[in-house]
């Protein structure tokens, strides 16, 4: 290869970048931000841990297994925001952008678990807790409830999961310098948060003042990082 030639694919790998981090902030803003309007929209809310006043909702619902499927693949564009980030990492910080994509990857799986349990097998046994009588009806909410349970578990393990994985990104960032350290601040923040979240589901369940609390920092958090990294890979790929 010429001198010249070296020199021009060099050049080229800025601009690159410049795209890859576009590209990678649409998804973060398309996955988080449209979730969060279709789930204002159509998925059912009350006291979460009111077990008899939330299945009725739940079982009253028409939309709630279309909503979760929104939910999942809306979550999965996003997550895939962050490993098109990671290919922009990777020749800065390749040990640590392979724990990354690891990290994310796991909780994308668990993502998916936690979507069939809560947005399939939920809803079948509430529909039939809801249609039984007599001493069957008993039978069928303490089957609800094991259900319930089992997405205690999967929500506390995948809120953990994800915290690990904003946590390892954000120190990729600010490792690698391709972007501004403060966006690597914030995810780290960001992982703290969701590993917060994660701990208190496993002890108290799916609400709590605390949660409630920590939940609005952490979509504030992550909102702030996906607009900022996108309004950066926009300016870069103009200039």
């Amino acid at each position: 290869m010429s001198t010249e030639s070296r020199e021009g694919a060099r050049a080229a790998k800025p601009l690159d970048d410049r795209g890859v981090l576009a590209l990678s902030g649409v998804l973060l803003v398309v996955g988080f931000v449209v979730n969060a309007i279709q789930r204002g929209i159509w998925h059912p809310s009350g006291a979460e841990d009111d077990h008899e006043a939330i299945f009725t909702e739940y079982a009253a619902s028409e939309a709630w297994v279309a909503t979760h499927l929104a939910e999942f693949v809306l979550v999965l564009v996003a997550f895939a925001g962050l490993l098109v980030l990671c290919g922009a990492l990777r020749r800065e910080a390749p040990r640590l952008v392979m724990l990354v994509g690891g990290a994310i990857i796991v909780t994308g799986a668990t993502w998916a678990v936690l979507q069939a349990v809560d947005g399939v097998t939920l809803k079948q046994v509430v529909d039939t807790w809801a249609a039984a009588a007599g001493p069957e009806r008993a039978e069928r909410f303490a089957d609800a409830e094991s259900v319930r349970w089992i997405e205690w578990g999967v929500q506390s393990y995948f809120r953990l999961m994800l915290g690990l994985a904003l946590l390892l990104l954000g120190v990729a960032i600010v490792v690698s310098r391709l972007i501004p350290s403060w966006l690597g601040a914030l995810l780290v923040i960001g992982g703290l948060l969701s590993s917060v979240i994660g701990i208190s589901v496993g002890y108290e369940g799916l609400e709590s003042p605390f949660q409630d609390a920590v939940g609005i920092a952490f979509q504030l958090v992550v909102l702030a990082f996906s607009v900022g990294l996108l309004v950066i890979g926009w300016k870069a790929r103009k200039d």
